[in-house]
């Protein structure tokens, strides 16, 4: 989309708070204790000079009520008062009040490129096929995340300003695991 990829491994940058996470696949996920699962997976990215391509979803997290909200395909798998809006780029999902649940947004290459200088390095580096910003509030397992503007709040304990390139992007009660 915007990197050359010069390899077969298709690389995400995930822009959480003011953190860069580069993996070689668009998921994530949490460990407790010996047991991983998947509460992110992107399974397509808009490209601009594709039509019809767009950024598509499947989510597995909890609103602090004990609410799922399972998405497969951008679409909701259960009953929620949840109301997800999807655009080309982007699935938002918001509370009943209206207010900002989860949203999940492709970045486009200017927006990406103007992040604080080492999150940029580390995209020329890593050389991501796309670069995926999170924002939200909800539990996955018993983890409480936070994605804010400045920072990432895992069960209270905060990142920011960390750009880190790792093999899977995995949140546990220990914190960031790469």
């Amino acid at each position: 989309m915007y990197l050359i990829k010069t390899d077969t491994i298709m690389k995400y940058a995930f822009i959480i708070g003011s953190n860069a996470f580069v993996v070689p696949n668009g998921v994530i996920s949490i460990k407790d204790g010996e047991h991983s699962k998947e509460i992110l997976r992107i399974k397509s990215i808009y490209q601009e000079d594709q039509p019809g391509s767009h950024l598509l979803v499947d989510l597995d997290i909890e609103d602090h009520h004990g609410m799922r909200v399972k998405i497969t395909n951008n679409m909701a798998d259960n009953y929620t008062a949840y109301v997800l809006k999807t655009e080309s780029n982007s699935l938002k999902i918001f509370k009943p009040d209206g207010n900002i649940f989860i949203n999940i947004l492709q970045m486009d290459e200017h927006s990406a490129l103007a992040l604080e200088h080492n999150i940029v390095a580390e995209l020329e580096v890593n050389m991501p096929v796309t670069a995926i910003r999170l924002f939200g509030d909800f539990k996955a397992g018993d983890l409480n995340i936070s994605a804010e503007n400045e920072k990432l709040f895992i069960n209270h304990n905060g990142y920011a300003t960390s750009a880190l390139a790792g093999n899977k992007l995995e949140f546990t009660t220990e914190g960031v695991v790469l």
